[in-house]
């Protein structure tokens, strides 16, 4: 009967493993034919993706054309294939602004405490409060549509809560051992905050970013739907959704191919971040 329980309680925390690996398995995959897709877009598109046939507009999904062609007769398997560049490189670009400001302003703030902390921390508060999208749209408007200029609105409002989480990782490990054992050590300063607690700080903000992308995907292609984001010809999901829904109660393909790009790219990342916090978060059982 002792054995019996035993095999029974070692096999729960199996399953339980072998779910974890599941789902940051099918995020993982799902991430990798996103960047195959935007690495080998020549490769994989069938047609030129800005070409022109207005004898073949508004076609529905056949075996020439899977997706189906918008209205100037483009082929939408090859512009939503196109569309996966633009995206995946305005996330590149959103992770890499934000992330080292917010462990930046974090540790900082954590680490130095005092006024320091007070002045970083209501900085932070203050973006924190600030819509999104709104912002965004505000900033583009006054810089002007573009990759670019996209990338730094959306990352403007989108550094505080690693701020935050850096902060809070920073007071639970100020007063630890290991700070104090380095202390004794004579490492003091920058050297102590970015050679010590940086390390220990950077899995929770990778399982933060993986968690966040999916409504940085989401936001960039509200830009895009808006016509704030990249201009035409250029292949963007979200400009894409937004020139199908003149036409989406006759031909509902023109919008439904580009808005499943979008689901499929922010469930790869959720999925990758749920997948990514039970394997690094201490917390979640590891």
């Amino acid at each position: 009967m002792t054995q019996h329980l035993t095999d029974a309680e070692s096999a729960a925390p199996r399953r339980h493993r072998r779910k974890r690996i599941t789902s940051l398995a099918i995020g993982g995959g799902l991430v990798l034919v996103l960047i195959c897709a935007a690495l080998f877009a020549p490769l994989l598109a069938p047609f030129d993706p800005n070409v022109q046939t207005m004898s073949a507009r508004l076609m529905p999904p056949s075996s020439a054309h899977w997706f189906g062609t918008d209205g100037f007769g483009r082929d939408l398997l090859s512009r939503v294939i196109y569309g996966a560049r633009p995206t995946l490189l305005l996330v590149s670009l959103i992770l890499v602004l934000t992330i080292p400001v917010g462990m930046l302003v974090g540790i900082c703030a954590g680490y130095l405490g005092g006024w320091t902390e007070r002045v970083l921390m209501r900085i932070t508060d203050i973006f924190l409060s600030l819509p999104n999208l709104v912002i965004a749209l505000a900033l583009v408007a006054m810089l002007g549509p573009g990759l670019m200029n996209g990338a730094l609105a959306l990352a403007l409002t989108s550094w505080p809560p690693f701020a935050r989480q850096a902060r809070g990782e920073t007071l639970a490990l100020r007063r630890s051992d290991y700070l104090s054992a380095a202390r004794m050590q004579g490492i003091t300063g920058p050297r102590l905050m970015f050679g010590h607690i940086l390390p220990l700080c950077v899995p929770s903000a990778v399982v933060r970013a993986a968690l966040s992308l999916g409504g940085i995907i989401l936001s960039a292609a509200g830009l895009g739907f808006l016509g704030m984001g990249i201009q035409p010809p250029t292949a963007e999901w979200g400009s894409m959704v937004a020139e199908g829904g003149k036409v989406i109660f006759d031909q509902w393909w023109v919008a439904a191919a580009p808005g499943g790009a979008i689901l499929l790219a922010s469930l790869a990342f959720n999925l990758t971040g749920d997948g990514l916090r039970d394997r690094l978060d201490t917390r979640h059982g590891n």
